[in-house]
């Protein structure tokens, strides 16, 4: 396994149904999340893409209480209908949304704190 398959692993990857918006300074495509971590997010492929492995967006990730979570991110792999994408950087409202996603789905306080303290390392 690649470090960076391994590294994948150790974030819990979190089924959400969102709405998402995937966006540059030359376009804007509307998609669903399949799923999400501290580290990154899954979404559906929109019919239209194109862009290439370490290319640079911003998503925005709508939620059900009118909160948004918006995450500078990178493609990092795009497999069959799925693009998976790096978090890159996130702000202080977002990553405690997400925070509170994984809290919520984990159930787990303590594997939270695990990947939060991961998440800083890297």
């Amino acid at each position: 396994m690649s470090d960076q398959q391994q590294e994948h692993r150790s974030f819990t990857r979190i089924h959400f149904d969102a709405k998402t918006v995937i966006s540059n300074p030359e376009q804007k495509w509307d998609t669903e999340l399949l799923d999400i971590s501290l580290k990154g997010v899954l979404v559906e492929k929109p019919a239209s893409w194109d862009a290439a492995l370490g290319s640079e967006f911003t998503l925005s990730i709508s939620l059900a209480d009118d909160a948004i979570i918006y995450m500078q991110a990178s493609v990092a792999h795009v497999e069959n209908d799925h693009i998976g994408f790096c978090c890159d950087h996130i702000d202080l409202d977002s990553i405690t949304h997400l925070r509170r996603i994984v809290e919520l789905n984990t159930g787990n306080e303590e594997l939270l704190h695990r990947e939060l303290s991961a998440l800083r390392k890297h």
